[in-house]
């Protein structure tokens, strides 16, 4: 990117949006010509390809006069009366979720230009939750816009396809995503590339990685430990292991988060610290304790997925080596090893691995149980059949 598009990009509402110039565009463009202006939006990329900053910026076009910049800071905030957002803090939406945007779509905007709807993580509806929205996606009244973000349009039914129009982002090279955590954080070069290369160019995981030495340790005890099953005794102990180290992981991220939470409850309910909490108010705390949970089942499960994704990105390399190309390797700090397994095995032995992979992240979304899931993934990884 230049340095006239960065100087364009600093502007409010879109300084937060990196590396999405062409998305940036269509969307100034539509928020600022109200005849041809798409009333359905589908924003689609890789985890971290910035869907929901860039979904964020369009609502504050949207909601505000160009140059009211109080107004944008608000939206931007999420604390604007005419946004509505919805990011699941459980593993699904439900469709009482779903319900109450529809219900609110249906409300003209009360201080801003348009109500705009933004639905973050539209790829965990079900079948039966995306058909509430479809009749609202079809015909929404003439100032409400929805701004729904996924992956990819395959994550959605076609009826939903339909019915937005699909807006795709690009994906940042390595290069590039480790120039803008170097310059975010402060780490070095070398530990920026390496961070951007192991996270497959999602930002935030980067980021993470890049300052969390403990990760990215476990990062690597994860793959070595993977490497070195040779039986089902192997494939239980380090399925075990991953799940461990992935609830510890979501214990770390939720605990500190889940205490303000129930503090703030208590003061508001006027309940001193260390106090009884009296029976007429005891579920609202049940309520809460029961929503941090399904946040918990949700971190957890997001864990596991991004061992799967670092696993998935093990053996692809072994492919490539086995193809004769060792020119775009993900885990290069292992290729001795990779080697010695391209070496080893078959292709389709490792095409099978990558597609036990694959369907063990199909089954965690079904709610399988992890650790079943792992051990009969890893017992694939060791004897190259599926049971």
């Amino acid at each position: 990117m230049d340095a006239t598009a960065d100087a364009d990009l600093a502007e409010l509402p879109w300084g937060a949006v990196w590396g999405q110039q062409a998305a940036v565009e269509v969307l100034q463009a539509a928020a600022s010509d109200s005849q041809s202006m798409t009333h359905a939006w589908l924003i689609t990329g890789p985890p971290g390809s910035g869907r929901s900053t860039l979904a964020y910026a369009f609502a504050a076009a949207l909601i505000a006069e160009p140059g009211d910049e109080q107004t944008m800071r608000q939206v931007l905030a999420r604390t604007h009366p005419d946004l509505t957002a919805l990011r699941t803090e459980g593993v699904i939406i439900s469709i009482k979720d779903a319900r109450a945007l529809v219900e609110r779509s249906y409300f003209g905007p009360s201080l801003g230009r348009h109500r705009v709807i933004v639905m973050e993580d539209a790829d965990r509806m079900a079948e039966r939750t995306s058909n509430v929205l479809l009749k609202a996606l079809e015909e929404p009244p003439e100032r409400t816009v929805w701004i729904l973000c996924a992956p990819s349009d395959a994550d959605l039914l076609p009826t939903i396809r339909s019915r937005v129009r699909t807006l795709r982002l690009r994906e940042p090279d390595v290069a590039e995503v480790a120039r803008l955590i170097a310059r975010r954080t402060g780490v070095d070069i070398a530990t920026a590339e390496q961070s951007a290369r192991h996270a497959q160019r999602h930002i935030g995981m980067a980021q993470r990685l890049a300052t969390d030495a403990a990760a990215r340790a476990r990062r690597d005890a994860t793959l070595r430990g993977a490497l070195a099953v040779r039986g089902v005794g192997d494939a239980v102990e380090v399925a075990g292991r991953i799940v461990q180290a992935a609830t510890d992981d979501a214990k770390a991220l939720t605990a500190e988060r889940d205490e303000a939470e129930r503090a703030s409850l208590l003061h508001t309910l006027g309940i001193a610290p260390g106090s009884p909490v009296p029976p007429a108010v005891r579920s609202q705390l049940t309520a809460l304790e029961d929503d941090q949970k399904r946040r918990a089942t949700r971190s957890l499960r997001d864990g596991i997925d991004r061992v799967l994704t670092d696993l998935q990105s093990m053996f692809r390399d072994v492919v490539v080596l086995q193809f004769g190309r060792d020119d775009d390797l993900v885990n290069c700090e292992l290729e001795p090893e990779l080697r010695s397994l391209a070496a080893a095995w078959t292709t389709e032995r490792t095409l099978v691995v990558l597609d036990r992979v694959s369907e063990t992240r199909r089954n965690l979304d079904q709610n399988v149980a992890p650790t079943l899931a792992l051990e009969s993934m890893l017992v694939t990884v060791a004897s190259g059949r599926t049971l």
